[in-house]
């Protein structure tokens, strides 16, 4: 009997922590897919505020004190993380700002040719070249084929960024053709954004013309 009470303790304890772990289950399964990153990312923001607070406390730089007990390939990589997701267009401000970024962009880009530009001062002369407040004759400098061509192409890319972003496109034109008028267009969406990860199948048997 003592044996028998034993067993069905323990039956009665494995039972409990089956049914412990089924909730804990159900619950983690009920929680967003990215609730675990962002509660190691709200540890990490509070041991760094609690550190900077004592460091601020004894009189210390925090930035200091991280960076030197930071390895070097770490802090590399952080930086080069932040290089990445740094987005340079904060979208418009006014058109000064545009206009300022548009060229910061094309300068960025330029990759001056030295040969051309050597060659250029020899044609023309140092007197032409560099023209001050007592030269006559202005405008001396003369475009090349290839920066003429590479003007053409720079401006050809800009039309092609610009439709490509443009408000009014209204749909992929690379995208399957599956309706006949925007009304449709539109109700196709929404039948794909609802049920269209349960007819994924019959959509591909229908492609390989395996259907039944």
């Amino acid at each position: 009997m003592e044996r028998f009470k034993a067993l069905h303790k323990r039956r009665e304890d494995a039972r409990k922590l089956n049914h412990e772990q089924v909730v804990e289950e159900d619950r983690l399964s009920k929680l967003p897919k990215n609730f675990e990153a962002k509660r190691r990312r709200q540890e990490w923001e509070l041991n760094e505020i609690e550190a900077r607070k004592e460091a601020d406390n004894k009189g210390e730089d925090y930035d200091r004190i991280k960076a030197l007990n930071t390895q070097a390939d770490i802090a590399d990589s952080l930086e080069a993380a932040k290089r990445r997701t740094t987005n340079p267009d904060k979208g418009f401000a006014s058109y000064e700002a545009m206009s300022m970024r548009q060229y910061e962009r094309l300068t960025n880009n330029l990759k001056p040719n030295l040969e051309s530009y050597e060659k250029m001062k020899e044609v023309v002369g140092d007197a032409q070249f560099y023209p001050s407040a007592d030269t006559l004759i202005q405008g001396a400098h003369y475009p090349t084929e290839t920066a003429m061509d590479k003007l053409a192409a720079n401006v050809k890319e800009q039309m092609k960024t610009r439709d490509k972003y443009h408000r009014r496109r209204m749909f992929d034109p690379e995208s399957e053709v599956n309706y006949i008028n925007e009304r449709n267009r539109k109700f196709n969406q929404k039948v794909e954004r609802f049920y269209g990860k349960y007819t994924e199948d019959i959509k591909e048997d229908l492609e390989r013309g395996t259907a039944i």
